[in-house]
């Protein structure tokens, strides 16, 4: 059953009119799932360069060994001369040998290569001046070490990797990395992922009973989070039966933690007087709490509670502060209340002209009484230009959203033929982009 706080009943000459507030026990559409670093950079750029190497390696080695057999088909062409004239010196030198006396003849020197000469060079000049000189052997002892690689990305605990493929849609590798970070390493935020990705379906099939564990074994560990998401689904029942008690307790404990959701629909409980005895002023204290946090469904509650005075002491120029707040954050409620608040100067200063951009800026996203209120200062011409077309096709847009105005059908009634057929042209025309979206 939809709940909505009370609001008050304006008086016959107050132009404010209270909409319907937020639903109760709505869930953030975003739960945690948040990294400030950003993921290392890949530090094997430098590859290519080792590839392109290697394509001038191969051509010289292909060119050398070629040379090779070349060589040795030219020797092989010339081994038969070569072996005739041997034979012939050698039989002229065994017969001259037994006549003669040769006398022994000193070792001839082994001729030095050009090589060895200037490795000779180079360890003399050392010698002589070891610090200028240093020896560059061609090939080197020992193999170079490895460049440090980085660490791996998923290792590091201020990274969450899984977080960034879910950011960017890759629900798939979310859900690997998270299921990896969470039976290996128990953590609490991949597991509180998990629950997530189950209960919405995304790169999973959908499995409340499993998003149910995942969140559970996340709030057992202390995931603010997961206890909060956990806490809503056992309020509505979802992968097991409800049970709001518990659920109740797990929004106390999540809300201790500092979940602003949680903290705004435990408010709602104690607005509601069934689990809890009805507070309003615990309400809005927890309302103050979510909405210090930025919750703009709690700024915008803690507003009606500061304009009309429940479980707070009544105060304007709060319920304006804390409007304008919601509205800037494009709470589509709170920029009706805080149009009229700047129309009527309640609690802040009067400015008609303001008030009017804020009621066409919500009368666009749809609001039937910022439609309402459009069309009476199109109407009067307060605060904007008067415009009877444009007054009477926002009167027919709000009407059809079911905030009829009486006194706006008097008005037009008495327009002219081709006014209304200009209004209820341009209407259709709304309607019918309304339809094609």
């Amino acid at each position: 059953m939809r709940r909505t706080l009370r609001k008050p009943r304006p008086g016959k000459d107050d132009a404010v009119e209270m909409t319907p507030a937020a639903p109760l026990f709505r869930i953030a559409p975003a739960l945690r799932f948040r990294s400030p670093h950003r993921f290392a950079a890949d530090s094997h750029a430098n590859f290519g360069d080792v590839r392109s190497a290697g394509n001038f390696i191969f051509p010289v080695r292909f060119l050398s060994l070629k040379l090779l057999r070349r060589t040795s088909r030219e020797v092989g062409r010339n081994f038969k001369f070569a072996a005739l004239a041997a034979v012939g010196l050698s039989m002229l030198a065994t017969a001259a040998s037994a006549q003669l006396q040769l006398a022994p003849q000193p070792p001839a020197k082994k001729s030095e290569s050009g090589v060895k000469k200037r490795q000779d060079a180079k360890k003399a000049a050392t010698k002589k001046n070891p610090q200028k000189t240093t020896t560059t052997p061609s090939t080197p002892s020992t193999p170079k070490a490895p460049a440090k690689s980085e660490p791996e990305v998923a290792d590091d605990p201020h990274v969450d990797t899984a977080y960034g493929a879910y950011q960017r849609g890759a629900y798939g590798e979310a859900f690997r990395i998270a299921l990896k970070r969470a039976q290996e390493k128990a953590d609490p935020k991949a597991m509180t992922l998990l629950g997530e990705l189950y209960a919405s379906g995304q790169g999973v099939d959908r499995d409340e009973q499993k998003a149910l564990d995942w969140y559970k074994q996340a709030a057992d560990r202390g995931d603010r989070e997961a206890t909060f998401a956990l806490a809503m689904m056992r309020m509505a029942g979802r992968g097991g039966p409800a049970n709001r008690e518990e659920a109740a307790k797990l929004l106390a404990f999540a809300a201790r933690l500092g979940s602003a959701p949680a903290a705004y629909n435990l408010a709602l409980l104690n607005i509601e007087g069934q689990l809890f005895p009805r507070d309003l002023g615990r309400a809005a204290e927890l309302f103050r709490q979510a909405a210090d946090a930025g919750n703009t469904e709690a700024q915008y509650a803690l507003a009606t509670f500061y304009k009309d005075g429940r479980g707070v002491e009544k105060n304007p120029s709060e319920a304006a502060r804390l409007l304008k707040a919601a509205a800037l954050a494009d709470h589509l409620d709170a920029q009706v209340e805080y149009a009229i608040a700047l129309f009527n100067g309640t609690g802040t200063p009067k400015d008609e002209v303001a008030a009017v951009a804020l009621l066409w800026k919500a009368a666009r996203r749809g609001s039937p009484i910022a439609q309402n209120r459009l069309a009476r200062v199109l109407a009067t011409g307060t605060g904007t230009p008067k415009d009877m077309a444009e007054a009477m096709k926002w009167h027919l847009i709000a009407k059809a959203g079911g905030k009829g105005d009486p006194m706006l059908d008097e008005v037009f009634a008495s327009i002219a033929a081709e006014t209304k057929a200009k209004a209820e042209e341009a209407a259709q025309h709304w309607f019918g982009g309304k339809s094609s979206k």
